[in-house]
């Protein structure tokens, strides 16, 4: 959004639908708000059109959903590879996330899930064999969210 600024209105929206964008409607969020319906909805779909909200998702409790264990996977690929290497790593069949690292020697942190061991394990291999060196393995207990508190500030 380089034109225009995110102001108190968008931050406010924006912590909204964090909370909860399935049963937030613009009425409640223009309550908030103090804005109206119109300008609530006419807000999003700027937000969405500049790509500050990429999109909607349900929030899945994986181990509810059968698959109990989430391992964090702390690779290594080349500077120069690691960014185009991100589509190519969400296809591996498990990994449900991956985030570019800018500093230390690890520079990218996969997530994934499965029911067993054998589950993850072909992950980490899938990432040998792209080429990405896998430093370290952590299971990960429990995985919790909130929304971002800078949004609710307004």
């Amino acid at each position: 959004m380089a034109d225009e600024e995110i102001d108190d209105v968008d931050r406010a929206i924006l912590y909204a639908l964090q909370e909860d964008a399935r049963n937030m409607s613009s009425g409640d969020i223009a309550e908030r708000t103090g804005t109206s319906d119109s300008t609530v909805r006419k807000r999003i779909n700027r937000l969405e059109s500049s790509e500050v909200i990429k999109g909607y998702s349900a929030d899945v409790d994986y181990q509810q959903a059968g698959y109990p264990l989430r391992m964090l996977l702390y690779c290594t690929a080349s500077i120069s590879d690691r960014g185009e290497l991100i589509p190519e790593i969400l296809e591996i069949d498990g990994v449900i996330s991956v985030q570019e690292l800018v500093t230390g020697e690890q520079n990218l942190l996969v997530t994934a899930v499965g029911e067993s061991d054998s589950d993850i394990t072909p992950v980490a291999q899938a990432l040998l064999d792209m080429g990405l060196t896998v430093a370290d393995e952590v299971l990960v207990r429990s995985h919790e969210t909130t929304p971002f508190g800078n949004f609710n500030n307004g």
